[in-house]
């Protein structure tokens, strides 16, 4: 069952190493998120897993890398400056600022009616080029990548001899300066694209829309999002963007709600119509915005209709920072290993329960915060055998910290969730960020030790698998930290294993835990190797 709330991933990842506030020591800036070491080991993986299947195992897609800044005029003719705004509106009981179209009217902080009325806020971060202000010497940071494979079609098209359909594929950097953050990495002011823009006839756009919304879907479930959790959604006319003449959203249930993962639009011929000269002579379908700068006709030649024309364009357009979150997510799982007796059960809940009072009773606490705290402290209380790992999240919400009984709830709480529970990530193997860890029995004894490192130092090396090596807790407490932190298989290192053991039949093997099944089997470390890669398959 995937995570039930974000708390629960937004603990995870803090404790764990996957991902950090930004700025966290000078109290944060709110949308800014950096990844851990296990976050960029995921986070890359997925990249990796989306440039495979898009570029190298397709023979119609070529790569790109554009640049983040680009010429401000780039961003007049895509029609971003006239079009790229949200309506903002100011609370002015509590001076709190929000989108107009996400708060029903009410602010989310106070609950005051009594608000601005709306008005356009441009979401572009502008910035100076070179060393001398001036009201001229400026461009802005890219709200997305698709306009750096636009102003580039004629460079690949060159380069490459390509003939429709084709595309090109980015992974990059973008900027958005949201009036309101939210719900994690899910809407923030700094996050990664992952854009195709494919090129195909006029007339053929159609069917290669269908087919582009197909593979997404297919490709999605491929690195682990249960197809029950996907939707997808087509927009209706009045929903369109300016330049789209369709576009489907495929839609994740996160902890927060159904929402937006990846876009694929048919953009027509909008976008390279709009960076061309000459336009009037192009046969233009789309409403594109005038150009008088642009220096080149972004056209392909027909050989068949011996003319030349300005491609349609589909654009599947997915977030790298969403697609985590939602493997995160649909990963997620909190398992009851062993059900814990009553009598250890009873002082937990009773904690709890008083925890949960103190909060209700805080008066220093925004209403907003505490309405938080209560609503996944009773969602735990309301069945604590199954939901007691469920206390980690809870602890690590803001304004936590300050309740004194927080630190009695976690004292009774974690011994237990120690013994009889687990938090496991059941991340698709290519996707984990570590896939083996190697474990000795006996940290204090040589032989296990070097003998755990040499494997590690193997399976890293010429095996090319991403392997760890820890000692620094007992057995079972380093199997819980690699289930949280999804390592699909452990090799634990023991006496057998070095030829000391009671079995003589056992030497020269190891212990392979496999992290889905907690199933262990016995394997010669001379078959390691082959083991470990057959199963990562």
């Amino acid at each position: 069952m995937p995570a039930a709330t974000m708390e629960q991933l937004v603990s995870l990842s803090k404790r764990r190493g996957f991902i950090f506030p930004g700025s966290a020591i000078y109290g944060g800036l709110q949308g800014t998120y950096d990844y851990g070491p296990l976050g960029v080991e995921l986070k890359n993986n997925l990249k990796l897993a989306w440039w495979r299947a898009n570029v190298w195992e397709r023979d119609d897609v070529e790569g790109l890398d554009a640049a983040i800044l680009m010429n401000k005029l780039t961003w007049r003719y895509s029609g971003h400056e006239e079009t790229f705004v949200d309506p903002m509106v100011d609370c002015r009981a509590c001076k709190m600022r929000w989108r107009a179209d996400q708060i029903a009217g009410k602010c989310l902080n106070c609950g005051s009616t009594d608000l601005t009325e709306p008005r356009p806020f441009n979401l572009m971060f502008k910035t100076q080029v070179g060393p001398v202000p001036d009201p001229e010497s400026f461009s802005y940071l890219r709200p997305e990548t698709a306009q750096g494979i636009f102003v580039n079609f004629k460079h690949v098209l060159d380069a490459t001899n390509r003939k429709l359909p084709f595309g090109i594929a980015q992974i990059g950097k973008a900027f958005r300066n949201e009036i309101t953050p939210r719900n994690f990495i899910f809407r923030s002011r700094e996050f990664e694209q992952m854009e195709i823009e494919f090129f195909v006839r006029p007339g053929e756009d159609e069917a290669w829309h269908e087919k582009w919304v197909a593979d997404r879907i297919a490709w999605w479930r491929s690195v682990g999002l249960d197809g029950q959790n996907l939707e997808a959604y087509h927009q209706k006319p009045s929903e369109l963007a300016h330049y789209a003449k369709a576009t489907v959203d495929l839609l994740y249930r996160f902890p927060h709600g159904l929402e937006e993962l990846e876009g694929i639009a048919n953009r027509t011929d909008y976008d390279l119509g709009s960076h061309s000269k000459e336009q009037a002579s192009l046969g233009l379908t789309a409403r594109a915005t005038p150009n008088a700068h642009s220096t080149e006709k972004l056209t392909w030649f027909d050989p068949d209709a011996k003319k030349h024309i300005v491609p349609f364009v589909i654009e599947p357009s997915g977030g790298v920072d969403r697609g985590v979150l939602a493997v995160l997510s649909e990963a997620y799982a909190e398992e009851l290993v062993k059900a814990p007796p009553a009598e250890r059960l009873q002082p937990a809940a009773e904690a709890l329960t008083t925890f949960l009072k103190s909060v209700s009773r805080n008066e220093k606490l925004p209403q907003a915060t505490k309405d938080a705290i209560l609503a996944e402290g009773e969602r735990i209380a309301a069945a604590p055998s199954e939901r007691l790992a469920s206390v980690a999240g809870l602890l690590a919400l803001p304004g936590v910290e300050s309740i004194e009984v927080a630190k009695k709830l976690r004292g009774q709480v974690e011994p237990i969730v120690d013994e009889f529970y687990r938090t496991v990530l059941h991340l698709k193997p290519r996707i984990a960020p570590i896939k083996v860890a190697v474990l000795p029995l006996k940290k204090n004894q040589p032989e296990i030790v070097e003998t755990a490192k040499r494997i590690r130092r193997e399976l890293q090396g010429a095996a090319a698998m991403r392997t760890v090596y820890d000692d620094t807790g007992a057995i079972g407490k380093l199997y819980r930290r690699q289930d949280e932190i999804g390592t699909p298989f452990c090799v634990t290192v023991d006496f057998d294993s070095i030829g000391q053991g009671k079995d003589p039949a056992l030497a020269g093997t190891v212990t392979v835990r496999d992290r889905d099944t907690m199933a262990q089997e016995r394997v010669p470390v001379k078959e390691l190797e082959g083991f470990l890669r057959e199963k990562l398959r």
